[in-house]
């Protein structure tokens, strides 16, 4: 049967698969599920189908199962996020004196790291990840070719990913 005569059958049992979809659980977004049916019938390649009204069923029914995955999806995910995010009555969601100075400190390690690259990739470095410039306007700026910027940032980036790695030794 021709995706046309696919979708003669839909056209004609189209109150049946609306049915079929709030008897099984549906409910008001039948309407929606069956137009995303009336959608996907009409991208669909041609090709012929055995028991076109099965076929149609099954559709239906996989197109509700997936709506319902991809909410209970979106409900664990919102949970999560809730659960995650939501601050304990009594406490602050500020960090704690020991975090800030902890965190003062590897501040300054991370800029003695940099700082010991030298003063262009040090800067270059800092231009480019804390102020978001891009790499050919760095090079611009301080009159370099781009492959400099570049080379500054690998040594600028491998400094901070041994200093990471030293500190979560610790």
């Amino acid at each position: 049967m021709s995706s046309t005569g696919l979708e003669a059958v839909f056209l004609s049992n189209r109150d049946r698969l609306l049915g079929f979809l709030r008897a099984h659980g549906a409910g008001e977004a039948a309407e929606d599920l069956l137009q995303e049916l009336w959608i996907k019938l009409s991208a669909a390649p041609s090709g012929p189908v055995a028991q076109p009204l099965s076929y149609l069923y099954r559709a239906a029914n996989n197109l509700m199962l997936d709506r319902y995955r991809s909410q209970q999806q979106a409900i664990r995910r919102d949970r999560d996020w809730t659960e995650a995010a939501t601050t304990i009555p009594g406490t602050s969601d500020e960090p704690s004196s020991e975090r800030r100075l902890i965190a003062r400190e590897q501040l300054g390690i991370a800029q003695a790291a940099l700082d010991q690259l030298g003063e262009r990739p040090a800067a270059i470095f800092r231009r480019h990840r804390l102020d978001g410039v891009g790499q050919r306007d760095i090079a611009a700026e301080f009159g370099v070719s781009i492959s400099t910027v570049e080379a500054d940032l690998r040594r600028a980036y491998r400094a901070m990913i041994d200093l990471k790695e030293r500190l979560d030794e610790v």
